[in-house]
């Protein structure tokens, strides 16, 4: 999957970089929640329901940036 624009031409406009940012640090963010999951000393449920939390945030906040992105190409596609 690419965070580059569709449009190689242009330069990604700001609601492909928010959504871009936003898809990378919810990843690292369910990577983050794997470490924890597997890692040896078997992470008390605090730091899991604090990862659990930060995940949440991260999809919600992609979800947003998605949106967004979704009405500037609806915008984008009524003007021509």
């Amino acid at each position: 999957m690419s965070t580059k624009s569709t449009f190689s031409s242009q330069p990604p406009t700001r609601a492909e970089q928010e959504t871009a940012s936003e898809a990378e640090r919810l990843t690292r963010e369910i990577r983050h929640a794997r470490e924890a999951v597997t890692a040896p000393t078997h992470s008390d449920s605090q730091e899991l329901v604090a990862c659990a939390d930060r995940v949440e945030r991260a999809a919600r906040d992609l979800a947003v940036a998605l949106r967004e992105l979704a009405r500037e190409r609806q915008n984008r596609d009524n003007e021509r």
